[in-house]
């Protein structure tokens, strides 16, 4: 709900309701049927073998029933108590995931990137649900949380790699372990121009530039250490590092916002 509480503008407690209750609810859609498809290659995976369709817990029936009742309810309940435009990127995140990096998983690394941009969709659904609609601001945000996926999903890559080649995914860890550990870098870097420009666009004040690239900094050291020596201590650094980095990230811009505004506020 990140994007909800950046974006300009005053906060209704209906629409956040049914924007945290869509959004969920299109989540679950989209993670019933990736694992609905992919069911026989978790069960090759020490990391998804105990999710109950892998270990038969569940039908496969059941699964594509209940993701497909919580798709119809989010994409439904978005379009009707919010707006279209947040509706029409929930249901794009669901066949995204579902439909496209699902089965690119498989086939070939750039279902890396593809994943990226559904992990990007969420702020963008909550600054459209907002504002009823997309700019700069919103565009910056789903770049910060794309660019952000990379050192987080690589460095988790890396640790499981001998489970994705396994289950016979191509992922850049396994097929390309150099690649991997420069794209997470390279994003890491990514970083700090992406969130310098959200003062400029008048998002935070100035001064989040220079919190923001402490935090920034943490990640990339990391990311630079994982790409100087590829092993499993440093990828870990890395992910874990990627944990702690978002949260503390998006308080920030919501802190720095709040300042801006109360600044602006005091000066009228």
């Amino acid at each position: 709900m990140a994007g909800y509480a950046i974006a300009p503008g005053a906060t209704q407690l209906f629409t956040l309701f049914w924007t945290a209750a869509g959004t969920t609810l299109c989540a679950c859609s989209a993670n019933s049927f990736n694992q609905w498809i992919e069911t026989p290659y978790d069960a090759q995976m020490s990391r998804t073998r105990n999710r109950p369709l892998a270990r038969y817990a569940l039908s496969p029936v059941h699964a594509l029933t209940f993701g497909t009742a919580c798709g119809v309810a989010g994409v439904t309940s978005l379009f009707v108590f919010v707006n279209p435009l947040t509706a029409g990127l929930g249901l794009a995140n669901i066949v995204l995931y579902a439909g496209v990096y699902t089965r690119m998983k498989r086939l070939t690394i750039a279902n890396t990137w593809v994943g990226a941009v559904v992990g990007a969709i969420p702020p963008l659904m909550g600054w459209a649900a907002a504002t009823g609609a997309l700019s700069p601001g919103a565009w910056v945000l789903g770049a910060i949380m794309f660019a952000w996926q990379f050192p987080h999903f690589n460095s988790l890559a890396y640790t499981l790699r001998a489970d994705y080649s396994k289950a016979g995914y191509r992922m850049m860890s396994v097929t390309r372990p150099r690649l991997n550990a420069r794209v997470a870098l390279r994003y890491s870097l990514l970083m700090f121009p992406l969130c310098a420009m959200l003062p400029v666009l008048g998002i935070t004040d100035m001064l989040f530039i220079a919190d923001s690239s402490i935090v920034n900094a943490y990640m990339a050291v990391c990311a630079y250490k994982f790409w100087k020596h590829p092993e499993p201590k440093h990828s870990r650094r890395l992910f874990f590092s990627s944990i702690a980095h978002l949260p503390v990230l998006l308080i920030l811009i919501m802190a720095h916002k709040f300042w801006q505004d109360r600044k602006a506020q005091s000066n009228i």
